[in-house]
């Protein structure tokens, strides 16, 4: 199993920028894909970005469209910790930004952490 844990959240002014963080702890070995979502009031969850981990920090990266150019995420395998460095944030980037990961072996599973909430006022 493993567990992922968000911090960073918070609420900043347009054009600020703000960086997320999220801990993996347990069987982080088995982790093979971490990526961040977002969830918007009234919006389904969509994909802001991800990262492979193919025994190395920079992997493939992948971004929404949104947010190419002004995010980026990347990793830390000694920490177990994995990072979206947002900047020039917009009032539309506000929502709940959630970690997540395929981890397991044989099988892997989508893992969630709880999410932490980015407010962006204009």
């Amino acid at each position: 199993q493993v567990q992922l844990m968000e911090s960073g959240g918070g609420s900043v002014q347009a054009g600020e920028s703000l960086r997320l963080s999220c801990a993996a702890s347990g069987r982080v070995f088995t982790i093979k894909l971490m990526g961040w979502y977002r969830q918007a009031p009234g919006k389904q969850r969509e994909l802001v970005a991800t990262i492979t981990r193919d025994g190395s920090l920079d992997g493939s990266l992948n971004y929404a469209d949104s947010v190419k150019g002004r995010f980026a995420i990347s990793g830390d395998n000694a920490k177990n910790t994995w990072y979206l460095q947002m900047n020039s944030l917009k009032p539309d980037d506000t929502a709940v930004y959630y970690c997540n990961a395929e981890a397991g072996w044989p099988i892997a599973v989508e893992v969630w952490g709880q999410g932490t909430l980015v407010t962006v006022s204009s």
